[in-house]
């Protein structure tokens, strides 16, 4: 990806977590590498084009890698980079503030 230059670090971020579907993404392969198919199902709503695109902006961005296992059928896992663990705690603060400030959510 080409390199971009920003006035403000907010907008630099954004850049790269803003899509509708990335942060979900992002938070649900927190735990361990995860299959597209697992994925989307996890994420909800997201079609399975926009999950690829976004898998794809993840990847170009140097958040997730795809690894891909020589089985037939072809395997493949997604799992978060350390550039994107190091965003971990910034995802979480947002679903505790979210927990916390939000009429809109239910506990499952």
């Amino acid at each position: 990806m080409a390199e971009q230059t920003f006035d403000c670090p907010i907008a630099a971020s954004l850049s790269v977590i803003g899509g509708k579907w990335t942060i979900l993404v992002l938070w649900n392969l927190m735990e361990h590498p995860m299959r597209t198919g697992e994925l989307r199902r996890a994420v909800g709503e997201v079609s399975e084009k926009m999950l690829i695109r976004t898998l794809r902006d993840l990847e170009g961005h140097g958040m997730v890698e795809r690894i891909q296992y020589p089985e037939v059928p072809p395997r493949v896992e997604y799992k978060l980079t350390h550039k994107a663990e190091l965003l971990l705690p910034a995802l979480k603060a947002l679903c505790d503030w979210g927990t916390e400030h939000s009429g809109l959510y239910r506990a499952a």
